[in-house]
């Protein structure tokens, strides 16, 4: 048995129905969790005996519009002890962007959180300093929603093509 199965099974004995499903894609362990449930997760997998999950690598959110729930948020969990990353995941509904933070046992959400609030809209409960990290503090919207307006000037490179050409610093005299 590997080291996620095992996380899994104590995950599944431990929190029951706030597990929802656990996907297995290319070698690769996610296990769905409820939103209310994530931090406790999250403390379980890296203070228990055996678990040893004492890192937070990645901390990410994808956009479903126009399902529901609209969000996917997505922790990356590494195990330095083990060599093993299981990811959990929670699904966020549209009209509620608000999750518990996690910052409270890993020191690096704090920067990971923000920059999902900052890109998503997505808003932590008890976070510390939730601002924004990568857009100016008056920037209205949240640039990686699928419902974000594009607004950009079509790239301009083939107005001098006959200059371009005729200089040819690439070929050989």
């Amino acid at each position: 048995m590997t080291h996620n199965q095992k996380a899994v099974e104590a995950l599944r004995a431990r929190w029951g129905s706030a597990i929802q499903d656990v996907v297995e894609f290319r070698g690769e362990t996610t296990v769905v969790v409820d939103r209310s449930s994530i931090a406790e997760v999250v403390r379980f997998l890296r203070d228990e005996p055996g678990m040893g999950f004492n890192f937070l690598a990645a901390l990410t959110a994808t956009d479903h519009l126009p399902e529901e729930p609209r969000f996917g948020v997505v922790y990356q969990m590494y195990s330095m002890e083990n060599a093993s990353m299981l990811g959990l995941k929670v699904l966020v509904p549209g009209d509620d962007p608000v999750m518990p933070t996690v910052e409270c046992v890993f020191l690096n959400a704090n920067w990971h959180e923000r920059e999902l609030f900052d890109m998503f809209g997505i808003r932590f409960a008890g976070h510390s300093d939730m601002r924004r990290i990568l857009m100016p503090e008056d920037w209205t919207g949240h640039p990686l929603r699928r419902d974000y307006p594009l607004g950009y000037e079509e790239v301009q490179f083939s107005f001098n093509y006959k200059d371009i050409d005729a200089k040819k610093p690439y070929a050989k005299e």
